[in-house]
């Protein structure tokens, strides 16, 4: 299984839109692995996790052609993961075609929205609800509940492909049990968690910070869910975590964590 990073910035992205704090005029003058759009995935060039307001740079930058995709998983309806004005732009008249190459998975409250807004456009959307698996073509999808969003199901999601189990969890907060006993079904290859908090943790609970991921991390490890050597990357980084890349970078190390930047692929 290919994991392709498309983005690693939380809600106003790295440098911050209209920030001015350390960390965006670090991301300003430096680049490199400091500038984050929002935070995006991409399985196997065919899954596509979630439709921010950078997708289209993030294609254009990386060389992708999203005609390649045959299903599109919505993890929960936060402005920096859900921009649905996008999905006008797949059918006519802004091209000849009049039907969607691929699926919509999304909970109940997304799907409501995409169909409000487009009442009646051809989108197949297939509703999503945590603990109950779906499978598209090769894939094996669980979502499992993230403590981010309360009015509505937010999703983490275990995907399998026969081969790899992958773990992808932004905008989880702290696990609840039924999400902890979910996992322990699972024996979890690589993992890709949100570090929005990093140095600066808050009342928030929808977010972790540096050490939340620790505790995350080595209680998957110690219940067996995350096996022995799998890679664990971070992702959603927020400017008001107070941490540049380089700095998390050297938090994280001792404790076989890597830091996760856009446009890194992942091999599991």
């Amino acid at each position: 299984m290919i994991v392709r990073l498309m983005g690693t910035g939380g809600a106003d992205g790295i440098p911050a839109f209209y920030g001015n704090d350390r960390v965006s005029q670090y991301a300003r003058a430096h680049r490199g692995r400091d500038i984050r759009t929002r935070s995006a995935a991409l399985i196997d060039d065919t899954l596509k996790i979630d439709l921010g307001p950078d997708t289209y740079h993030q294609m254009v930058r990386d060389g992708l052609d999203p005609r390649a995709w045959s299903a599109l998983l919505f993890t929960h309806s936060d402005a920096d993961h859900f921009a649905p004005d996008e999905l006008m732009y797949v059918l006519y008249p802004f091209v000849e075609e009049d039907y969607v190459q691929f699926t919509i998975y999304a909970n109940e409250f997304i799907c409501d929205r995409i169909q409000a807004k487009f009442p009646d456009w051809p989108f197949e959307l297939v509703a999503t609800h945590s603990f109950h698996p779906f499978t598209h073509g090769e894939y094996l999808v669980t979502p499992v509940h993230a403590f981010h969003k309360p009015e509505e199901d937010a999703h983490n999601f275990v995907i399998q492909d026969g081969r790899s189990t992958f773990l992808y969890a932004t905008d989880t907060g702290l696990w609840e049990e039924p999400t902890w006993n979910a996992l322990t079904q699972h024996s979890i290859d690589g993992m890709v968690i949100e570090c929005a908090e990093a140095f600066a943790n808050s009342n928030y609970d929808g977010h972790l910070d540096a050490h939340e991921v620790l505790y995350v991390v080595n209680r998957l490890r110690a219940e067996g869910i995350l096996r022995d050597g799998a890679p664990v990357l971070t992702t959603h980084m927020s400017s008001r975590g107070d941490a540049t890349h380089q700095e998390l970078t050297e938090f994280f190390a001792p404790y076989g964590v890597e830091v996760g930047y856009d446009g890194q692929v992942l091999e599991i």
